[in-house]
């Protein structure tokens, strides 16, 4: 997912109304998830948030840069994003985190274990130790790394899960509900970016596809006006030739179109 952003999504729109101006004192200590952060260091994450994902940055570095400002925001010692993929498992798709252990491509069943349960259940999860839960499925992973507390939380837009974004501590912590709403913000700004995202790729692809089934009809009719075939006859040639020459039948009818002095832009 390479796409860059749509400047004007629906997400531009709805973050560009956060403001400093706008958050009042009472929110700032609402905000304050009451350990390492403070309100302005989460006011100012998700002020990074907004400008991230209404930025023409790739997505992948845009995933990037929301797990980097969540860990610093929360205080977490590791912060990970998964999206579910087209197998229909959750995979690792950012993390702040260099560690290898952590960094393996782990890839989770939707349902199963604690992270699992939260796509598939699309509600927040909170765990004090993880070590001692066997619903946890890698323990010994979080023995190693050090990873304790966790909070997980559902990326979805419209009620459709798309994802997960988790929050591990070094030490046990019982996560505020401060917390829950910070990152639960940040998760629905995330699954919005992701969802505009590919919305936009599969416009394209669609726009694409449209694009060669017409050149490739341009192409159909000359050979078929030429030789005095059917359309089908005419197709099976350019098929033909697609094969034969391994290119994209797209490629062939762009060069019968242009060999005939006709501009396949036309």
């Amino acid at each position: 997912m390479n796409a860059r952003r749509p400047a004007n999504s629906a997400a531009a729109r709805g973050l560009r109304s956060m403001s400093p101006r706008k958050v009042t004192k009472k929110q700032k200590e609402q905000a304050d998830p009451g350990r390492g952060g403070t309100a302005e260091g989460v006011i100012s994450a998700l002020l990074a948030v907004s400008r991230a994902i209404t930025s023409e940055k790739y997505l992948e570095d845009i995933l990037r840069l929301i797990v980097t400002v969540t860990a610093e925001a929360l205080d977490s010692k590791i912060c990970s994003l998964m999206l579910i993929g087209d197998d229909g498992k959750l995979h690792v798709k950012a993390t702040q985190s260099i560690s290898k252990e952590y960094n393996k491509k782990r890839v989770l069943e939707i349902g199963k274990g604690i992270v699992g349960k939260v796509a598939a259940e699309n509600r927040p999860a909170i765990v004090r130790d993880v070590r001692e839960r066997e619903d946890y499925l890698y323990r010994d992973m979080a023995r190693k790394e050090g990873l304790v507390s966790l909070l997980s939380v559902p990326l979805a837009v419209k009620g459709r899960v798309i994802g997960v974004i988790n929050c591990y501590t070094s030490r046990p912590h019982d996560f505020t509900e401060a917390e829950v709403t910070v990152l639960t913000t940040i998760a629905n700004q995330a699954a919005v970016a992701i969802e505009n995202t590919e919305l936009l790729v599969r416009s394209r692809v669609i726009e694409e596809e449209l694009e060669s089934r017409k050149l490739i009809e341009r192409a159909k009719d000359i050979l078929a006006a030429e030789n005095g075939t059917g359309g089908e006859e005419a197709y099976r040639k350019i098929r033909q030739m697609s094969m034969n020459m391994r290119r994209p039948m797209r490629q062939i009818a762009e060069a019968i179109i242009i060999s005939r002095g006709v501009d396949a832009a036309s």
